[in-house]
């Protein structure tokens, strides 16, 4: 079963017919996640590539693309790209991701991968160690969390100027949890290839672009524009704590106690009107929409499979302005 999983993964990869943007939404996880329940946005790119995790190119054959996202503190970058392989697993070749792992078996593999690929921008600690810092967020996501996807395809012309667009841009440290965080770099990817498919939720959110509304929206865009977007799930590499249920904003203070009682106590008025925003317009599951399960070795033979059934009713893509809007509007 694993040969026939890689034979379609790298039949998928070599289709140039079949590419895809698809927003990755990851769920939270550990302590930051217990207090901000919001996950992580990412997006997965079937026909670009990277030389190096901050410039990017097209794949060449049998190449699975990369996964790019904004991150707040790693080597001073805006946005880094990771091949997908080891984004999820923190490995180079299929074979070799774990059935199972702990805590001291990602952490050997992260850094194992770190000090082949990644030393000049995350260098090793001053006793010559592993360094501590959010870089380990690059590699072995699927160890933390489960993360769900929502695919549309895309064409080689639009790949090629989203590749030339972000080469020759500045990718300096930008980010701002409230308006440049992971999930409006996410949605600005996305409309480069479907202008307008992600909007903002001002009452479930606070206007806040959030991983969960992202995920909506995409879906609402698909649905209206009579194709509908591919949708798949990731499962969360067993060992590991299992990861929590991605939140939007309103409905992290009405659903979590460390919040909502404190809110009830002091200023009860500013529950009530969450609890209606959350109920009125936050109450979108991504795991309610995912399709398909894939395993971890063939994300692209999902996205694959997954586009061959749109084909009769596809979303035709609308390439957007030659500039991302970075600020998060």
């Amino acid at each position: 079963m694993r040969r026939d999983v890689l034979l379609l993964t790298l039949l998928a990869a070599a289709m140039p017919l079949q590419a895809a943007v698809a927003l990755l939404v990851g769920e939270p996880y550990g302590r930051f996640g217990f207090f901000n329940p919001t996950g992580h946005a990412a997006v997965y790119l079937s026909r670009v590539c990277a030389d190096l995790p901050f410039r990017l190119r097209p794949c060449r054959e049998g190449e699975l693309g990369a996964v790019i996202s904004r991150y707040n503190r790693i080597g001073g970058y805006d946005w880094l790209a990771i091949p997908l392989v080891p984004y999820l697993y923190a490995v180079d070749r299929l074979e070799d991701v774990p059935e199972a792992v702990d805590s001291e078996t990602v952490a050997q593999l992260r850094d194992a991968w770190r000090r082949r690929h990644l030393r000049d921008i995350v260098p090793d600690a001053p006793d010559g160690g592993m360094p501590a810092g959010d870089w380990v967020q690059l590699l072995g996501a699927a160890y933390d969390r489960t993360l769900y996807g929502l695919a549309l395809k895309t064409t080689p012309e639009d790949d090629e100027r989203l590749i030339k667009y972000l080469n020759e841009q500045p990718n300096e440290r930008r980010f701002n949890i409230f308006v440049r965080n992971c999930a409006d770099f996410a949605k600005d990817v996305i409309h480069f290839y479907y202008p307008g498919a992600i909007r903002r939720n001002v009452v479930a959110d606070l206007g806040i672009t959030t991983p969960k509304q992202a995920a909506r929206s995409l879906v609402r865009f698909a649905h209206r524009s009579g194709g509908g977007a591919s949708h798949f799930v990731v499962p969360q590499v067993p060992g590991a704590p299992a990861s929590r249920r991605v939140r939007g904003v309103n409905e992290s203070l009405v659903r979590s106690k460390k919040y909502l009682l404190p809110l009830v106590l002091v200023q009860p008025w500013v529950a009530a009107g969450a609890a209606t925003a959350y109920l009125t317009a936050g109450r979108f599951d991504p795991r309610s929409v995912a399709q398909f399960e894939c395993r971890p070795e063939h994300l692209p033979g999902c996205v694959f499979a997954l586009r061959r059934s749109h084909d009769a009713g596809e979303v035709t893509a609308s390439a957007g302005d030659d500039r991302l809007v970075s600020d998060g509007g």
